[in-house]
């Protein structure tokens, strides 16, 4: 499978390769994807439900976001939080949202599937980039959690995946930064290289400069309390923190402006 080399595709997204890099704000709904647009990201990862490490949005939200967004954005393709071994019907499942996605016209998918010895699962990877047909293609975080990270880049580089999204398999890129540097320079061209890993303000630049990233990934959440005036503090949706029914956590547009300035410093 033909899907171009890492050069053509940082051309097409926006990358300098020479100078600025490319900037992705992980977002909830269409809300934060217009708060990322508003703060000057260049692109969105679109999700739903953050707590659990995003899954699925619903086709609405990816449909609204295909009239209002003036930036792409990739839409997450997974069916559950937790680890990345999925059920034959999860898979299934996947299948189905990346077809649906692909003939609504969204830009791109953001998939990980991962065998139960901490392998990329190439066969379901390959399945799901047919279904993409055009679009661009992100492995997501799963692949921080592969056994041999090196073995890993070169099989999402063999299922036709466009870029990489890694922490260096550490909780942050700076602790990760030592392993990014090195996947970057085997990926070459041929797959891009996205950090993430807890960037911020007074991180962002030093990590690009130890790593040489010309794509970064980041969150910028903040809590929004809820408008609601009668509270029934009686009862609670899921988990154990009654208050969590009446806040929201929403995009920060100043912390994305402030955040991407410091990259491009």
């Amino acid at each position: 499978m033909t899907r171009g080399n890492a050069t053509s595709l940082a051309s097409h997204n926006g990358s300098d390769l020479h100078g600025i890099p490319v900037v992705e704000i992980c977002v909830e709904g269409l809300d934060g994807l217009l708060a990322a647009q508003r703060g000057g990201a260049d692109r969105a990862e679109l999700c739903a439900s953050l707590v659990e490490g995003g899954i699925t949005p619903s086709m609405g939200t990816v449909k609204q976001a295909l009239r209002l967004a003036k930036i792409p954005f990739y839409t997450i393709v997974r069916p559950r939080g937790g680890d990345f071994l999925y059920s034959e019907t999860e898979f299934q499942t996947m299948l189905d949202d990346v077809e649906m996605l692909r003939e609504i016209g969204a830009p791109g998918i953001v998939i990980g599937c991962l065998t139960a010895d901490g392998r990329i699962d190439e066969e379901r990877m390959k399945a799901l980039a047919s279904k993409a047909g055009n679009m661009q293609i992100t492995c997501h975080r799963a692949f921080d959690m592969t056994a041999d990270p090196h073995e890993a880049l070169e099989a999402l580089i063999r299922c036709g995946v466009h870029r990489v999204l890694t922490s260096g398999q550490r909780n942050s890129a700076l602790e990760g930064a030592a392993l990014t540097a090195a996947l970057v320079e085997q990926a070459g061209d041929r797959i891009i290289v996205m950090g993430c890993g807890r960037l911020n303000v007074d991180n962002i630049a030093e990590v690009r400069r130890l790593t040489g990233l010309r794509e970064m990934h980041f969150s910028a959440p903040m809590q929004q309390p809820s408008a609601m005036i009668y509270r029934n503090l009686q009862v609670g949706m899921g988990g154990t923190d009654a208050d969590r029914e009446y806040r929201s956590t929403v995009t920060n547009p100043d912390a994305v402006r402030a955040t991407i300035a410091a990259a491009r410093a």
